[in-house]
């Protein structure tokens, strides 16, 4: 079973920046969609940005122009670039990945915490 591993969070000041990572155990084929997802206390998880194998991105309206998810196939990582953190994209984020075909798959991660804070 591949397992997908989130690293980057942390605590971070109003206005800065973190990447984050998300690295496979094992390359996954047929890749449809990888995205970033992120649940904060007291709420539902919510889709934070994703990109399809046709070169297609998506991205929450909060997070428009400042955040930018990205992957290294060669490392089998999606990464999610954030910049101009705010107090409200404070969450834990999550790794997501589905393939196509028969059967389709869905894998996520465990999560990464994000904390901005001054």
């Amino acid at each position: 079973q591949v397992q997908l591993v989130e690293s980057g969070g942390g605590v971070v000041q109003p206005g800065g920046s973190l990447r984050l990572s998300c690295a496979a155990s094992a390359t996954i084929l047929n890749i449809n969609t990888m995205a970033w997802y992120r649940q904060a206390p007291g709420k539902e998880r919510e889709l934070v940005a994703s990109s399809t194998s046709g070169g297609r991105t998506n991205y929450a309206d909060s997070v428009k122009g400042r955040f930018t998810i990205s992957g290294d196939n060669a490392k089998n990582t999606v990464y999610l670039q954030m910049n101009s953190l705010k107090a409200e994209d404070t969450a834990t984020y999550f790794c997501y990945v589905a393939t196509r075909g028969f059967p389709a798959m869905n894998y996520w991660g465990k999560g990464t915490l994000v904390a901005v804070s001054s």
